[in-house]
């Protein structure tokens, strides 16, 4: 099979869908792999590398589409890339389709295969390509938090693990997944106080068992996270319903009951997020403020650490890519029900209900669509 690996072009995504030792794996498997010229260089892999293990270096992006019969990306194809689009392609990437109606259209248009990183999904309900990502993304959302606390920044001017005799600034996280467990690990690892707030009791209770002292866990409702944001210096997004859009926890109306200067950073913003408030923004511009509250809403937070990002990534699609090239997409899913999980649309036709919900489209059972 022919496998394209194009550079992303996302404004400061320095990731890269495939490491040389992928490559190497695929091309040792019998597979052609094209890759374009500097797609790994913002991840610290030169285009030697990628030669040296037998994969060919390609001018531009389209040639790299052009020759691909599978593509691989990290982060969905963005409008300059839309014409790209043809119903023989097969992409493998994250897309998070239901919160972008014209991504939507434009993939149902061109026919193409899209099987969704984030929604594959393992029995136990795990999302084993979302995962390594939500670990960077929960991390990073306390760090990046912190900076934006600093007065400098507009921030409260609150130092988050505070100092002896001086109170340390409190974290509110709703979800208590892998982002939030993420995030709680680090502000509790700083010294903050933390709130986690999580709908599952089940879930509470484990993390009751693993979370440091300095970790207050709260069931999730309304009134309870009115409660804990009113005396919040960071609040973390980390909400997640699987390739549906998030639920919106906070109104425009609570930012209200904030301190003025307390940061949010939403990591759910990638699924419409769910801080009614909140918008798309990136590492070049990463915040603005409503009513007094800085909002932090980078939708590709990860790629502002791409080597860690890319390795982490990498490690887990690659099983993965493997199964699709060796097997073709149709055989691959028609063996593996957590890959099958992920076709999110194919000749048109929208396979994932979260998507075809968010915009009142017609839903295809993803096995009838394996030929």
């Amino acid at each position: 099979m022919r496998i394209g690996v194009p550079k992303e072009i996302k404004t400061n995504e320095n990731r890269v869908a495939l490491v040389p030792a992928g490559a190497e794996a695929l091309v040792s498997a019998g597979h052609e792999v094209c890759i374009e010229a500097g797609a790994g260089i913002g991840s610290g892999f030169e285009d030697a590398a990628y030669e040296a293990v037998g994969a060919r270096v390609l001018p531009d992006a389209a040639a790299v589409w052009g020759q691909a019969e599978l593509l691989l990306k990290v982060k969905e194809p963005i409008r300059a890339e839309w014409g790209h689009l043809r119903a023989d392609l097969t992409l493998f990437t994250y897309f998070h389709f239901a919160a972008d109606e014209a991504l939507t259209a434009a993939h149902r248009e061109s026919g193409a295969t899209c099987i969704a990183y984030e929604t594959v999904e393992l029995p136990n309900r795990e999302l084993p390509l979302l995962t390594p990502m939500s670990e960077v993304a929960g991390r990073m959302a306390v760090q990046e938090g912190a900076k934006y606390l600093e007065k400098l920044f507009g921030g409260r001017g609150v130092l988050l693990g505070g100092v002896p005799g001086v109170a340390p600034a409190k974290v509110v996280i709703l979800g208590g997944g892998v982002v939030g467990v993420n995030a709680a690990k680090m502000a509790a690892g700083l010294g903050a106080k933390v709130v986690v707030l999580d709908l599952s009791l089940e879930r509470l209770r484990y993390l009751s068992d693993v979370m440091p002292a300095n970790v207050q866990l709260v069931h999730s409702n309304r009134h309870n996270i009115l409660e804990q944001v009113a005396t919040a210096d960071l609040v973390v997004g980390g909400v997640l319903i699987p390739g549906a859009k998030a639920p919106k926890l906070l109104r425009r109306e609570d930012l209200a009951r904030m301190r003025p200067g307390a940061v949010i950073v939403d990591v759910a913003v990638d699924q419409g997020g769910c801080v009614e408030t909140i918008r798309p923004t990136t590492h070049e511009n990463p915040t603005f403020v409503v009513d007094g509250i800085i909002h932090y809403g980078v939708a590709n937070m990860p790629g502002a650490v791409p080597r860690t990002s890319t390795l982490a990534l990498t490690n887990a699609t690659l099983p993965y890519v493997l199964q699709l090239a060796n097997k073709g997409w149709k055989a691959a899913l028609a063996q593996n029900g957590a890959l099958l999980k992920g076709l999110n649309m194919s000749a048109g036709q929208v396979s994932y209900r979260g998507v075809s919900e968010a915009f009142g489209l017609p839903f295809t059972e993803p096995s009838t669509l394996l030929g």
